[in-house]
């Protein structure tokens, strides 16, 4: 079912309307459903599979930003979250799939629910450095005021991540944290952000600041999503 990952992201690369993006999105929607119903779990490990899940993660949560009325007519931005989630799509295809049950230890619905939520809020993160860039090409107050929005949604479902993570790792280790690198620049992150929130409810004319500091988070989200996982040994990976 690979094809429907290429076809995909060939959409996503040219979608200049919202009816291509959407397009694109429903056979990323495809694959991921018809990978669920053969592994009879949601495909949430291994890079391949995650990949996927993040690229479809960023497609689902721009949709809300791409139909807002701040942003009508707005081509660019959308072809740049069609262009973003097609890169992942097409890196995903590049790692094999894991065609295995769970191992116990993640045969939870809190690690399903833990792993679904830290995907939306990298997506989010993903959307409103997108937003950030957006404002500093083009300096319409609009972006920023949509990347505050997607940020901090964003770093809702990661908290609840975080607190989803804690109750699955207590009934898989016995503790709700173990202080692995993955955990430790998960902290990271959500401190990174929660500075992020704190300094645009504070600050005042520093625009331009918030744009780089959106899109330097998301920099701080792929290190600790693929970054940690490539580059220390950890218990807590993909």
């Amino acid at each position: 079912m690979k094809w429907l990952m290429i076809a995909s992201a060939a959409l996503y690369f040219v979608s200049f309307r919202r009816l291509i993006f959407v397009a694109a999105l429903l056979l990323e929607l495809c694959y991921l459903g018809s990978r669920g119903l053969s592994l009879g779990r949601l495909p949430l490990i291994g890079p391949g599979d995650t990949l996927a899940f993040f690229s479809c993660s960023i497609g689902l949560m721009s949709l809300p930003f791409i139909n807002s009325a701040e942003l009508a007519g707005k081509r660019g931005f959308f072809w740049s979250c069609g262009a973003l989630s097609g890169i992942f799509a097409l890196i995903s295809l590049r790692f094999p799939t894991l065609n295995m049950p769970l191992p116990p230890i993640l045969d939870t619905y809190w690690f399903e629910l833990h792993v679904a939520l830290a995907f939306f809020a990298y997506a989010l993160f993903a959307v409103a450095a997108l937003l950030g860039g957006a404002f500093l090409a083009r300096g319409e107050r609009a972006f920023l005021d949509l990347q505050y929005r997607a940020a901090l949604v964003g770093y809702s479902f990661f908290s609840l991540s975080m607190v989803s993570g804690g109750i699955w790792g207590y009934y898989a280790w016995g503790t709700y944290w173990l202080w692995t690198p993955k955990e430790l620049w998960t902290s990271i992150l959500w401190l990174f952000y929660s500075l992020y929130l704190h300094l645009r409810v504070k600050g005042q004319g520093w625009d331009r600041a918030f744009a780089w500091l959106g899109i330097c988070g998301f920099l701080v989200t792929l290190f600790t999503y693929l970054g940690v996982s490539m580059l220390m040994r950890s218990s807590h990976s993909f």
